[in-house]
């Protein structure tokens, strides 16, 4: 699930912390099977092409980005940075 990426992400970026390891346990135990599964939970995620889904973490101050395998419920963590670099991903991607 990218755990690697995040446990790096909060190491430099501690007051992140708490809001990843929550996001991280309510998507291990989630069944998301639709965006509006997600969509209940998480109401300003932002859905892109690709089941590519990011999440607003700790007041939208940084933005993981995600790939959502619905049909499995599998989740990969592709990145996860401040909302800067998210604006540069969005354009460059």
């Amino acid at each position: 699930m990218g755990l690697l990426i995040l446990e790096r992400f909060v190491a430099v970026h501690r007051d992140a912390s708490g809001a990843v390891v929550a996001w991280v346990r309510e998507a291990k135990a989630a069944e998301w099977r639709t965006p509006a599964d997600i969509k209940t939970r998480y109401p300003a995620a932002s859905f892109l092409a690709n089941n590519r889904v990011v999440f607003n973490i700790k007041g939208n101050r940084y933005r993981l980005d995600t790939r959502i395998a619905f049909r499995t419920s599998v989740v990969v963590v592709k990145r996860i940075g401040t909302h800067a670099e998210y604006d540069r991903w969005a354009f460059n991607d």
